[in-house]
């Protein structure tokens, strides 16, 4: 009797059957990893890539010099040199928005102008909280302002500019009164209408 006729050698047949599957199954993930890291895992970093093609098309235009060879160095041109550059000390502007509307009637006129106003400045959060702690009197003067204004005086940008200077400078002055400090640097318009 043969060996495969037993219930030991069905056994070990498929027993072989299986181990073949698993090694060659495990030795097709190897190869698959393996083509993959040799296709794939030896590129640069993308950003890399990116700088490289850059500079590539830069000297073929004749921006960039041509990368030196070894030993030609008779020939070179200038070599590229670091331009120094001054630390400019930039400032933060805070800005604060008084809340609602400013409305008030215009001199001489039977008109009322309505405005939002907010203001800037690049001094520390001192200024922006001054300004919250004496919102009251920074309003009545902003209205005190606004009604020195005659309707032709309020059209166009450069009515509307010296009006807010004029906020700016009362606006000013009552901090100095009040703080010993202004601070106030520009004031903007968040709505202007006229009615």
């Amino acid at each position: 009797m043969s060996d495969q006729s037993t219930p030991e050698g069905k056994s070990k047949r498929g027993l072989l059957k299986i181990l073949i599957f698993v090694f060659g199954g495990l030795a097709l993930v190897g190869i698959g990893l393996g083509a993959g890291f040799f296709l794939f895992g030896q590129s640069t970093n993308p950003s890399e890539e990116i700088d490289m093609i850059i500079e590539r098309k830069l000297q073929e235009s004749g921006q960039l010099p041509a990368p030196e060879e070894d030993g030609d160095e008779e020939g070179a041109g200038p070599s590229r040199m670091a331009k120094p550059v001054d630390d400019v000390e930039t400032f933060i502007t805070s800005y604060y928005e008084f809340p609602g509307n400013f409305t008030t009637n215009l001199r001489a006129s039977r008109k009322f102008l309505q405005v939002g106003i907010g203001v800037s400045t690049q001094y520390d959060e001192t200024v922006v909280r001054n300004v919250e702690t004496h919102q009251l009197a920074l309003r009545s003067e902003v209205l005190g302002v606004i009604s020195e204004f005659t309707e032709e005086e309020v059209e166009g940008k450069d009515g509307r500019d010296a009006m807010a200077d004029r906020m700016r400078d009362a606006m000013n002055v009552k901090l100095e009164e009040l703080e010993g400090f202004g601070g106030i640097e520009g004031v903007h318009f968040t709505s202007f209408i006229l009615q």
